[in-house]
């Protein structure tokens, strides 16, 4: 059984808990405040990389990051730096992560926040907009079936969230095309095994359409990471391992969100 495979599995037995509250879950979603525009904040004015800050304490490949991260502060020391965004993971068998985190992080910057984690079910979108969350992952490998894609993407769209449609191979982008995902992640690290390779990203940046917001995410830790993701078309980086270690975290984004996206 893959990483990703044992995930998944984790989050079926999850969803039977928030069942359970469904009614409560539908309740905090319809009495929550305006949503932020996330897809527009990855479009910078002035035409440089968008940066997606990435509150992470661990991980199933690197164990812990910063197993005492605060993510308020991480927030407001991101938006600092520059972050056109930020990302929370909010899983937290595997990555250490909480819906409490997301508010946090939220509550302490004004920019839109993702919520990071294996959304597998409608009922997941539901529960990330009652906590604040302004868009949602779909991760293409996580979800095999075509119908229920559509579905977890017309849901997040209902409750006004973004979603960002994340592929790390040529088939799953084009199953992220064919839901008219507008905006679109590369992940060039391998689910299945925590592999990474910035090749990926790099290789199917040119597919992704321009209307299309492009994301480029996993293996990028340097402001030269950055600028070869800027140079391929990429609108954003999603940059978490980097930040979460890095001694000046509002200096680094600082540095990647110094490049000009090219055309792709």
């Amino acid at each position: 059984m893959s990483v990703l495979d044992t995930i998944v599995a984790t989050k079926l037995d999850e969803l039977a808990a928030l069942r359970v509250r469904e009614e409560a879950l539908i309740d905090a979603a319809k009495a929550a405040g305006p949503v932020r525009d996330f897809a527009a904040a990855l479009r910078r004015p002035d035409g440089h990389l968008a940066v997606i800050g990435e509150c992470k304490r661990r991980s199933p490949s690197k164990g812990e990051l910063a197993p005492n991260l605060n993510p308020a502060e991480a927030a407001q020391t991101y938006e600092r730096g520059g972050a056109a965004a930020m990302s929370v993971l909010t899983d937290a068998t595997y990555f250490g992560g909480s819906l409490a985190d997301l508010e946090a992080a939220r509550a302490a910057t004004s920019v839109p926040v993702l919520r990071k984690d294996f959304t597998i079910d409608p009922l997941q979108i539901v529960e990330a907009r009652g906590a604040g969350a302004d868009a949602v992952l779909l991760i293409v490998a996580a979800i095999p079936d075509d119908g229920l894609l559509a579905e977890l993407h017309t849901v997040a769209e209902e409750w006004g969230l973004a979603a960002l449609v994340e592929a790390h191979a040529g088939d799953e982008l084009d199953r992220a095309l064919q839901i008219g995902a507008r905006v679109i992640g590369v992940n060039s690290r391998d689910l299945t095994d925590f592999g990474e390779d910035l090749s990926v990203a790099h290789g199917l940046a040119a597919r992704i359409p321009a209307e299309a917001v492009a994301v480029a995410e996993s293996a990028i830790r340097s402001a030269d990471d950055a600028a070869r993701m800027a140079a391929a078309g990429f609108d954003a980086v999603l940059v978490g391992e980097a930040l979460v270690r890095s001694e000046d975290a509002a200096a680094l984004i600082g540095a990647m969100a110094g490049f000009r996206v090219g055309k792709r």
